[in-house]
């Protein structure tokens, strides 16, 4: 496609990214706390002040007010602009890479939903189930309708997915004298496999693992964490889902061309 009719949709794309990605924060911020997301409206969670539109614009709004509430002074976190320019990232990657469509359209619900659950898995260790659950059905209905994938695959990629870390989980505590994977790990990764299939998701816990792996021995080294702290392994699930989303296909291309000799 030209660079001249695939400018409107890149702006299009861009400020869909940034205004979802307000609202995204509102999810992170308030599911954990089982608060709804719709009701009351945006206020500084310190002085409870509503926040007049003009102070609710994406990343600019963060610019303008140098991150802190207009009223209370408080500092905003550094995560609301980082989480709109993320989303906005990667709408715009999306729709390069997978052209105006609606799979796109669907990628980019799914790449929100991992944004969300990174974000909430970062600051409060939770993985909510509003947002699996419902990815978990949402997943296997588009994969049969819309996205090439197909019902199978997207089936077997919950089963295997979330199969795997459930046989890690119910084993760790042999194994290693201590819990594994968590329950909201286990559900990630269905939501996952049901968006992309077996064989992604099997590529999203290796790439998680050596992830994690690498942060985990890093930190430990840097005595930044002690080896029997939990590390969250959402993010790390998130990053491999990533990878695999956008790479996937060639990767594995080249893995099998590898086998092949």
């Amino acid at each position: 496609m030209h660079a001249e009719p695939l400018l409107l949709p890149l702006l299009i794309a861009g400020l869909l990214g940034a205004l979802i990605g307000s609202f995204l924060n509102v999810c992170i911020h308030r599911l954990p706390r089982q608060e709804s997301i719709a009701w009351p409206g945006s206020h500084c969670p310190k002085c409870s002040h509503p926040i007049a539109w003009y102070d609710n614009i994406p990343i600019l709004s963060y610019l303008a007010l140098v991150g802190r509430c207009r009223h209370c002074t408080v500092r905003i976190p550094f995560r609301y602009p980082l989480v709109e320019v993320l989303n906005v990232s990667g709408y715009v990657a999306l729709l390069l890479v997978f052209g105006p469509s609606w799979v796109t359209v669907i990628y980019g619900l799914f790449y929100s939903a991992l944004l969300v659950v990174a974000g909430t898995d970062l600051s409060h260790k939770i993985i909510p189930n509003a947002v699996t659950f419902p990815g978990i059905i949402v997943g296997l209905v588009c994969a049969t309708t819309v996205l090439p994938l197909g019902f199978v695959d997207s089936l077997l990629g919950i089963l295997i997915g979330g199969g795997i870390l459930w046989l890690l989980a119910w084993a760790s505590p042999y194994l290693f004298g201590k819990e594994g994977m968590g329950g909201g790990d286990i559900k990630l990764l269905a939501m996952i496999g049901a968006f992309l299939g077996w064989q992604p998701a099997l590529m999203t816990i290796m790439v998680g693992s050596l992830l994690g792996s690498l942060m985990g021995v890093t930190l430990i080294a840097a005595q930044v964490i002690k080896r029997e702290d939990y590390i969250p392994f959402g993010p790390f699930l998130v990053c491999g889902a990533l990878v695999a989303l956008f790479f996937g296909r060639p990767l594995l291309d080249w893995y099998q061309g590898l086998l092949a000799g």
